[in-house]
């Protein structure tokens, strides 16, 4: 099963997802997946249609915001807010290592309002560091 870490109780990163992994994903009550890995970032991982395939047969919704080495802007970032908003249950966000999708996470928490002492400790306790986009998440929350 895939390293899947919980952020709160209806969010969890992980690494690449391998296909079974989508499975093990549905198993314990994900409802949707969410891909942070833009198509062809490796080749030799399970590209975005796959696990799509893969999420729409264990019965999962499945939404592509990829995040590449250009960082992040504000249209992902509500994206991430729109698909957890039309989440009917837990979400999987997954990248390469899970740190683009909790710092996707972290940053769509700031801008509804969470503070960024929270946002940092819930991400240290699953082995993520948002210090990285720390500026944005102070600039976030304020409004």
């Amino acid at each position: 099963m895939g390293d899947f870490r919980r952020l709160t109780e209806n969010m969890l990163v992980s690494p690449q997802l391998a296909l079974e992994d989508v499975a093990a994903a549905a198993a314990l009550g994900v409802a949707m997946i969410i891909n942070n890995r833009p198509d062809g970032e490796d080749p030799s991982a399970p590209q975005g249609d796959e696990i799509a395939a893969a999420a729409a047969a264990a019965g999962l919704n499945y939404v592509a915001i990829p995040v590449g080495h250009a960082g992040f802007s504000q249209p992902q970032v509500d994206a991430m807010i729109a698909a957890q908003e039309q989440a009917e249950g837990p979400i999987l966000a997954y990248c390469r290592s899970g740190t683009r999708s909790t710092l996707l996470w972290a940053l769509a928490a700031a801008k509804q309002g969470e503070s960024p002492e929270t946002i940092a400790r819930i991400a240290a306790a699953a082995g993520y560091d948002v210090s990285p986009v720390r500026p944005m998440l102070d600039m976030l929350s304020q409004g």
